[in-house]
């Protein structure tokens, strides 16, 4: 086995990644390694053989882990970067805050990023991923980030460095998200609350928040995220084309396609990560039959199969 560096951190010989995902599938990383801060992780990163893969995850919301786990280090960030400071306009955020958490401390101090509220997962995810959701985006807001490369050099990126797209982006191999700063629009502290308390609620009347679920499983074919106007058009909808072909409640094993949005693959217990996928391919396979679609997964998929 190969060495691995001295750390303050915390450091975990064949972890289990089960427990730290939303759908609670996975087998285990050769490695976990939680850093007890900034300096920590640049430490351990420069010191650690460059041909070990490294595998950064924030709460594992929107991430499928394969049975057989990861041949990867597994960094988790948390108590040392989710700290969230307000200046003006300007909201600087470590990349373990919840996204929900950040949301709510800008509308406090009156500077509206009320688009994070409902996303599940933490920042260093949501710059990954470009999230979004009624229409804006990650990219919208953001200003720049800052990263611990491979090698364990730190280094600041501005936003368009990011080439952020429709759920995804371009950051260096490897590259650990420790920090984002996000610009907002001023707005009512109270105004942008009532605004949020609303989109909860259309939230939890819409999607099974109360599942075990990953978010929305496959991206919109129309290469954009719902609006949630009233004059939003849904025909190139994920979750239209996916109840088209039939597939609304469909199952394999322990997964399910949820009855209640059909863009949402559901561990309704005993799910296998394979259980997941495999309905997931599933899906793909009977829209494209359909309708000609080729639908992409939005969920990232790690690991071997077990």
């Amino acid at each position: 086995m190969i060495q691995m560096p001295q750390t303050r951190g915390r450091l975990t010989p064949d972890r289990p990644l089960n427990d730290l995902t939303w759908l609670r599938v996975g087998g285990p990383a050769d490695w976990l390694f939680q850093p007890a801060d900034r300096e920590d992780l640049k430490a351990f990163l420069a010191a650690l053989d460059p041909a070990v893969p490294v595998f950064p995850m924030g709460v594992g919301s929107n991430l499928i882990v394969r049975d057989g786990g990861l041949r990867a280090v597994v960094i988790r960030l948390g108590r040392g970067f989710n700290g969230i400071s307000v200046e003006g306009r300007r909201v600087t955020v470590g990349a373990a805050a919840l996204d929900a958490h950040v949301a709510k401390r800008a509308a406090e101090a009156g500077v509206d990023l009320t688009f994070l509220r409902t996303i599940p997962g933490s920042i260093g995810g949501a710059v990954r991923m470009n999230a979004g959701c009624y229409g804006t985006y990650t990219a919208d807001h953001l200003k720049a980030v800052t990263v611990v490369l491979r090698d364990g050099r730190e280094a600041v990126l501005d936003a368009a460095a990011l080439d952020l797209q429709y759920r995804q982006s371009s950051l260096p191999e490897g590259a650990v998200i420790v920090e984002a700063v996000f610009e907002g629009l001023p707005g009512d502290p109270a105004a942008l609350a009532a605004r949020m308390e609303a989109q909860l609620k259309k939230r939890d009347e819409t999607q099974p928040t109360k599942d075990r679920t990953a978010g929305s499983t496959f991206r919109n074919p129309a290469g954009f995220s719902s609006t949630g106007r009233a004059d939003d058009v849904h025909d190139l909808k994920a979750w239209k084309v996916i109840d088209e072909a039939g597939m609304r409640g469909a199952t394999l094993g322990g997964a399910q396609v949820s009855p209640k949005h059909s863009n949402f693959l559901v561990n309704a217990g005993g799910a296998t990560a394979a259980d997941l996928e495999s309905l997931g391919e599933e899906v793909r396979k009977r829209v494209f039959q359909h309708s000609g679609i080729e639908l992409h997964w939005e969920i990232m998929r790690v690991g071997e199969a077990g």
